[in-house]
């Protein structure tokens, strides 16, 4: 994707060839800035703190972390330090441990000094292989989109719903959710975004609204609970969000608010589609409410930050001083309120059978 008409992908290697860049998503929308990690500590901090953030570039984040570690301790023993620090980062999104225990079975049995170039090797093959999925993923999603399209009076738009990122921000490059709508806006598809603002952390507004600007997507920032009232009105076409587990019967963990869109879709008779990667999916686990849900810090709820009309970046309290706050990062929406998975092996029915099918070499791991 692009920034200021730039191609560039979330995560990179710099110029030294070993330390990692990334972009740092606490600044957007108002500043775009960057961050380079050169220790274990610093790519497990910025997974922690949500300078990076998304179930697809967290597991690539984490794979590097690995390297990173690598390269000052090549043991059996940092290794395993290593894995425990980035495993222990955030509990919810199953990418993660996906790459980690990609990176711990490219090296655990090599010499020592053949250990970090496996795992550099290894990292960039888990983005690259991010990439070709979301671009799957788009091929798979756009006939969705097509066929509404086809449905249209010339010159009407295909209004598409989504809710937090999952963008090309989520994922190295591309995005899962935004992979057909790209598709779709590049092959001159009139298609236009609803993009809940996402509260407590806003990154349908902060994030989603950005990288769809910045690629010239139509689109519309909205309150989060607006989603209901415009698919009353008949001006939702079809919601599509990201993931950050699918467990084996093809319940879906997402940011907080999602299971409420799918009940709303489900109520309107709106299609509500489910973008993943394969490595999002945990078989095993047999269903959403076995997934741990992060509880985050409650200054996300308790506090906003954003640009003054003087131009300076500041924070505010919006909630009173001693009341209580609860902040729940993820809901669980089950199965059967899901239309479909959109995945890089196809749209499949949020089943046990049709994801075993589909993935019969994940499904033995289970």
């Amino acid at each position: 994707m692009k920034v200021d008409g730039k191609a560039m992908r979330s995560i990179w290697l710099e110029p030294d060839g070993w330390s990692v860049g990334v972009i740092d998503q606490t600044t957007l929308p108002h500043r775009f800035a960057t961050a380079r990690l050169a220790t274990l500590d610093e790519a497990a901090d910025a997974i922690r703190s949500m300078l990076i953030r998304g179930a697809p570039l967290i597991g690539a984040a984490a794979a590097y972390g690995i390297c990173l570690a690598l390269r000052a301790d090549a043991s059996d023993e940092a290794l395993d330090r290593a894995y425990a620090t980035l495993l222990a980062t955030r509990p919810t999104a199953i990418n993660l441990k996906w790459a980690l225990d990609e990176m711990a079975a490219a090296v655990r049995n090599r010499p020592r000094a053949e250990r970090t170039a496996a795992a550099y090797r290894r990292a960039a093959e888990i983005c690259d292989e991010d990439v070709a999925i979301n671009t799957a993923i788009g091929r798979n999603g756009l006939p969705l989109i097509e066929a509404i399209a086809a449905r249209k009076k010339p010159g009407e738009r295909v209004n598409v719903l989504t809710h937090c990122n999952a963008g090309w921000l989520a994922t190295v490059d591309v995005g899962t959710a935004t992979a057909p709508i790209y598709l779709a806006h590049d092959k001159g598809i009139a298609v236009h975004v609803f993009a809940d603002e996402t509260r407590p952390r806003n990154q349908g507004a902060s994030l989603t609204a950005w990288e769809l600007g910045q690629h010239g997507v139509p689109h519309t920032v909205i309150a989060d609970n607006t989603g209901g009232h415009l698919m009353q009105h008949g001006a939702v076409d079809l919601v599509i969000v990201g993931t950050d587990r699918v467990t084996a019967n093809g319940d879906v963990c997402n940011k907080i608010g999602t299971y409420l869109k799918a009940l709303a879709a489900h109520d309107n008779g709106v299609p509500f589609y489910v973008a993943l990667p394969s490595p999002t999916i945990d078989f095993s686990v047999d269903e959403g409410m076995q997934v741990p849900i992060e509880q985050r810090s409650s200054d996300e709820v308790a506090t906003m930050t954003g640009r003054t009309a003087a131009g300076r970046i500041e924070t505010v309290r919006i909630v009173p001083e001693g009341s209580p706050v609860a902040n729940y990062a993820f809901d669980v929406t089950p199965a059967r309120l899901v239309s479909g998975l959109i995945t890089e092996r196809g749209v499949l029915q949020a089943d046990r059978d049709a994801l075993a099918r589909a993935f019969p070499e994940r499904a033995g791991k289970g």
